[in-house]
């Protein structure tokens, strides 16, 4: 029987707004099915003693990497509770989580899948069987999107004309995705001496300012990226549906920054119309930082229009560099020990030089004599002091 633990609860069935808001030691209640890598990774930031999610962790569509992360962090994992969990509990009160039952005032209200390594193992197991079916749907919604958005891909009709000027500039796009802050942190030196254009995809926006930039623009349906971020002064953009509805521009509005933002209806996720924005504004080579790559990324964002990804990479070509290939090449070939040994050849390289000439003798004479009266004064003055009778 698992120990009992105890918390306060905090409900948000947007993962990553619910995040913002956890303390450690908190008990998360969220409603996520298949729980991906990102929303993972944040939660274990945060430090929560509990998840209890509504859904189920892993639904079996595809071996998402959530749970194992949750796991393996020592939070405990509990799923599958109903949606009934968000009715019965209010934001703010404590809860128990006794096995997997999760009691409010000492009254079962819930009873769920309590996961633990073996229980992840063999949900991954089972999942990794559904796999050839999604990659049918994967290779479906690629087609529907080509056909759909082939004017943007191959000639970039419907990309606006925005006041950032990016033609022959190097171009940084951060999403907060995976490793994103690692991969900030090796690109400080490229920031500061290439100067490229950032451009922050919702909340990649914070991810610049945290890191000590700013974004010169942000794109995005701005659901997840902070007033302060908006308000800085970037160039907004706002992802919008393909019939010209903006959601993200009701949010601007209600800040009164909604003058000069413009509207990018497209397909796709943000990051890919981020992108074909830069791409087709002349970027001479476009950073991308927390952005998705691989198949398994794709299919654990667990999106659809994940494939417009897939897409817009092929589009974009060599011109697009991961920012972990950037790390690799950027990365310091000089081991400060080498510095120091050379330091020391160059210095022992220049006293031969000074020795072997009249000049040069003298000037270490007089320096020998000088570090003789220095250390001379340095002894006298921890030396016993003669008293008189």
């Amino acid at each position: 029987m698992s120990p009992s633990l105890a918390g306060t609860a905090r409900l948000g069935k947007r993962t990553k707004d619910l995040t913002k808001r956890l303390q450690p030691g908190d008990i998360a209640v969220i409603d996520h099915e298949d729980i991906d890598r990102v929303a993972a990774e944040a939660l274990v930031e945060r430090q929560p003693a509990a998840v209890l999610n509504v859904a189920a962790s892993t639904s079996g569509r595809y071996p998402n990497a959530g749970p194992r992360i949750l796991v393996d962090a020592g939070i405990v994992l509990v799923d599958g509770l109903g949606p009934a969990v968000f009715e019965e509990v209010r934001d703010g009160e404590q809860l128990t989580i006794a096995g997997h039952e999760v009691l409010l005032e000492d009254r079962p209200i819930a009873a769920g899948t309590r996961q633990d390594d073996a229980t992840v193992t063999a949900s991954l197991e089972i999942a990794r069987e559904g796999l050839s079916e999604q990659l049918e749907l994967f290779a479906q919604n690629t087609m529907e999107y080509m056909l759909r958005e082939r004017d943007l891909l191959l000639d970039g009709i419907g990309a606006p004309d925005v006041a950032t000027r990016m033609d022959g500039r190097p171009v940084l796009i951060v999403v907060r995705g995976y490793h994103y802050k690692e991969d900030l942190a090796t690109l400080k030196p490229f920031l500061r001496e290439n100067r490229p254009i950032i451009i922050g995809v919702d909340g990649g926006a914070d991810a610049v300012l945290e890191a000590g930039f700013h974004p010169d623009m942000i794109i995005g349906d701005m659901d997840s990226v902070s007033d302060r971020a908006l308000r800085g002064g970037s160039e907004l953009v706002v992802h919008a549906y393909r019939d010209g509805r903006a959601p993200g521009m009701e949010r601007l509005a209600a800040l009164g920054i909604e003058d000069g933002a413009i509207a990018f209806p497209a397909s796709g996720t943000s990051e890919d119309i981020a992108m074909l924005l830069a791409d087709e504004k002349g970027a001479s080579v476009i950073v991308a930082v927390g952005t998705h790559g691989t198949l398994e990324e794709f299919l654990d964002k667990g999106r659809a229009g994940m494939s417009s990804t897939f897409l817009t990479r092929l589009r974009i070509g060599s011109k697009l560099v991961d920012a972990k290939g950037v790390s690799r090449l950027y990365r310091q070939r000089i081991s400060t020990f080498q510095l120091v040994l050379l330091a020391l050849a160059g210095l022992a390289a220049l006293a031969v030089a000074l020795w072997a000439t009249p000049g040069g003798q003298a000037l270490v004479q007089i320096l020998g004599a000088r570090l003789d009266g220095v250390l001379s004064w340095f002894t006298m003055l921890f030396s016993p002091r003669v008293t008189g009778a």
